[in-house]
């Protein structure tokens, strides 16, 4: 296993997406709409109305007939309709109806107009019939949702954007994946908790495990967390093992590379199976993937920045995919304002920001460091600069793959 190739990033990409293809989470329950904020549709929801579902007022102002905008410049006011109304008076000739938003649009009528758009004399209005159009102002039946129509496909995220359309068909629940649960922890002797004191000049927080458990909980996660594990053998073994049973998904962080010391990566070759450990990306060449049991196993490298990339770049897909989400992000071709350091051999993704220069023209410019261990480079960033593996350094000027970071990110 330690000569084995390096796999390119698609590949192991499109490997970890092969593998999930075959799995149909059907893991779903319905909800309140208070409580499903960011939880994933399980199945197609089909509106059961128009909306609007009458015709109604956009604005505040005047109702006219087509036969009076012709004739007529100035209209009486015959009657006002309100929103709520139910039943409308006699709409004589040759007069207009004063009409609040949201109210009811008898038929008939033509448009709409605004109230400052008209001059009212007493118990009249004159305006301008050259500015009129047909339907102005007027909101009409299923204009904004079709009864029968699909509203979201199965894999939606909801937003509360969209849980607000959902509450105007008046759903009050809504069928949703059950949050896919992912055990998580983290190895080495020197690692401690954050919030405690380092016992030694060795020792470092355990940063990765709070990164990794934040990221999950965007995405929906149910984290089962198992903390730090010591670096033994028996005990590594046994946590995974017990995390498969409790879990969809076990991530780890450290103990996947080619040290003495990395006891995951030797474990999960007694207890389970790994389809690939070496990629050629950076950061996060000692990325491994396999399985425990039913459970999927994603080791992260134990670097701060290495974990932070290859979660996003490849177990964040795997957790998308299982929920029936598109992981694709937004790319850009553009000019770098920066001199990029790069050797050839590995995809690298760096840490970039895209901003307007004096020009107004779209640009991406480096952070600073880019080594795996400076997580200050992600400050400031909004996107990845992904660099191909045959390239070497960029100048600036350039034009350079620009991927964008998900909004759950920023």
């Amino acid at each position: 296993m330690s000569n084995a190739p390096l796999l390119s990033f698609s590949e192991a990409k499109n490997l970890i997406l092969q593998t999930t293809s075959s799995i149909n989470y059907q893991q779903i329950e319905s909800i309140k709409l208070f409580d499903a904020v960011n939880r994933v549709t399980a199945e197609s929801v089909i509106s059961p109305m128009n909306i609007p579902s009458f015709d109604n007022s956009a604005m505040d102002g005047y109702l006219i007939r087509e036969t009076d905008l012709k004739n007529c410049h100035s209209l009486t006011i015959a009657e006002s309709i309100f929103a709520g109304q139910k039943q409308f008076t006699h709409w004589p000739e040759k007069s207009c109806l004063r009409i609040m938003t949201g109210a009811p649009v008898p038929e008939g009528a033509y448009a709409v107009i605004m109230q400052e758009n008209v001059e009212k004399k007493a118990n009249t209005i004159s305006f301008d019939a050259t500015k009129i159009k047909a339907g102005q102002n007027i909101r009409y039946v299923g204009e904004s949702v079709r009864a029968g129509c699909e509203i979201f496909p199965a894999g939606e995220k909801l937003t509360i954007a969209k849980l607000t359309t959902l509450a105007t068909l008046g759903l009050d629940k809504i069928t949703v994946y059950k949050p896919i649960k992912v055990a998580i922890f983290s190895t080495g002797d020197e690692l401690t908790p954050i919030g405690e004191q380092l016992p030694s000049i060795s020792s470092i927080y355990d940063s990765n495990r709070f990164t990794v458990h934040l990221m999950l909980k965007a995405l929906g996660c149910e984290v089962i967390d198992f903390g730090i594990i010591k670096d033994d053998l028996d005990l590594i073994s046994n946590t995974l093992k017990q995390a498969s049973k409790e879990a969809d998904i076990v991530v780890t962080s450290g103990g996947v590379s080619v040290g003495d010391a990395d006891y995951t990566k030797m474990a999960l070759a007694e207890i389970g199976e790994i389809n690939f450990w070496k990629i050629a990306m950076k950061p996060g060449k000692p990325f491994a993937f396999g399985k425990i049991n039913n459970a999927f196993f994603c080791g992260l490298p134990g670097n701060p920045v290495s974990t932070f990339v290859t979660f996003y770049q490849l177990v964040r897909p795997l957790i998308l995919a299982l929920y029936q989400q598109d992981s694709n992000s937004h790319t850009l071709n553009l000019k770098t304002v920066s001199n990029l350091k790069k050797s050839v051999g590995r995809l690298d993704f760096q840490r970039g920001y895209v901003h307007a220069n004096k020009d107004g023209e779209l640009v991406v410019s480096s952070t600073g460091e880019q080594g795996s261990h400076i997580t200050s480079s992600f400050n400031q960033a909004n996107c990845f600069i992904v660099l191909e593996s045959e390239r070497g350094n960029v100048t600036s000027g350039e034009l350079v793959t620009v991927e964008m970071f998900d909004s759950f990110l920023l």
